[in-house]
């Protein structure tokens, strides 16, 4: 049995290696450390395939809890974060504690990793998993995250597998100058596990990668708003004007089709579309559309669980699909369904960000961080999104 999940684990390596390229520090880590045991009662077959486990559900939501996450997912984060031999790391979401044995593998026994997570369950899980695994030399506290762990203070890598919708100021004072931090960042609906190097009072951004991640206990900077009697959910967050009392009956409008000169392949991401549109327009938000509300005539959007809409006043535009010649290379031409009064003209707005991100479809926006407080000087060169604790500058 031994050798068989010792097969398993380089296979599944292999298999996320055929995709990216991996630091050898996070290969080395991947390849030792048995997944398997941080997911006990799981088939441990199960634990070598490149898939997210849920270890504790949620009573009050569909989401769970805690998740271990998808191994492609932990290796990409991993080699953003870029952790080196004798560094101090502060891992925030302990979740079963896997990552954080990666972790120590890769700083070694001159570095220290400290994980933090607010579950006492979840907490107590990874401690004995990482004792189980032989990996006591991680410290696990039981706290909220958004605290951090100044005790262990300064680290100069800190990286977060939960997702966040704002820094928190306390991190500000635990991470070094000139330290990396890696976290799953959201704004404008999507998320994106965003890596930043600490410059003095500024986080500079050198990648983005799309992820998704159960959200951090604490953060309440997005809203929703439920539409055609709950059969429709809008995203959106608090510094944005929506008020959903001027949607109410929007999908009882016609219909506004506007097409972009734009395709894609069935394979193709488009996600860097939603990405761009961020940078340049305030009214982007996530809509997500059940199988009643299309069954009922609502355009089918392009991914109806998620997907880029732009809401003005009682408007909205979001982006569909048609499939136009399945021979093609691209066989799905973009577009937008405008719903409301000014659905069309909305709908043509989204049509032209679409249009400018397939002119550089792979341009990742530079972004850059600074606490909210004390920016009276500052004068930001881009998009600004205000956060409770930080303020985003956009620009591409």
């Amino acid at each position: 049995m031994t050798n068989t999940l010792d097969e398993r684990r380089n296979q599944l390596v292999d298999q996320i290696m055929s995709g990216r390229t991996l630091p050898p520090s996070v290969e080395h880590a991947m390849r030792t450390v048995a997944r398997d045991q941080f997911l006990p009662g799981l088939d441990p077959a199960r634990a070598y395939v490149d898939e997210a486990v849920s270890i504790k559900e949620n009573p009050n939501g569909p989401l769970p809890l805690s998740l271990a996450s998808v191994p492609s997912i932990v290796a990409m984060m991993l080699t953003q974060l870029g952790a080196q031999p004798g560094d101090r790391v502060l891992e925030i979401g302990a979740g079963t504690g896997y990552n954080a044995a990666l972790l120590a593998e890769i700083v070694g026994p001159d570095g220290a990793v400290t994980t933090v997570d607010i579950d006492s369950d979840v907490a107590l899980h990874a401690r004995q998993a990482l004792n189980g695994a032989g990996y006591e030399r991680v410290t696990v506290i039981e706290r909220d995250g958004l605290k951090g762990a100044q005790e262990h203070a300064p680290y100069n890598r800190m990286i977060a597998t939960v997702g966040l919708w704002d820094i928190p100021g306390a991190w500000w004072d635990q991470l070094a100058d000139g330290g990396r931090l890696v976290l799953p960042l959201r704004w404008r609906g999507q998320t994106r596990s965003v890596a930043l190097t600490r410059r003095g009072d500024t986080l500079v951004s050198d990648g983005m990668e799309l992820c998704g991640f159960v959200p951090v206990i604490g953060q309440d900077g997005e809203r929703s708003a439920e539409l055609l009697g709950g059969q429709a959910r809008l995203h959106y967050d608090q510094d944005q004007p929506v008020d959903a009392a001027l949607l109410e009956g929007v999908f009882g409008t016609p219909v506004s089709e506007v097409w972009a000169d734009v395709r894609v392949g069935g394979e193709e991401p488009f996600d860097g579309m939603w990405l761009r549109t961020t940078v340049r327009d305030d009214t982007v938000c996530r809509l997500e559309v059940t199988a009643e509300a299309m069954d009922a005539g609502v355009r089918r959007p392009a991914i109806p669980v998620r997907t880029p809409a732009l809401v003005v006043g009682g408007s909205l535009a979001y982006m569909i699909l048609t499939r136009e010649n399945a021979d093609a290379q691209r066989p799905w031409r973009m577009g937008a369904a405008g719903y409301g009064p000014d659905g069309a003209e909305v709908a043509n707005r989204l049509a032209a960000h679409i249009e400018a991100w397939a002119s550089a479809r792979t341009a990742v926006p530079a972004l850059t961080i600074r606490p909210a407080a004390g920016l009276s000087e500052w004068e930001a060169e881009g998009h600004v999104i205000s956060k409770a604790e930080s303020v985003l500058v956009l620009d591409i």
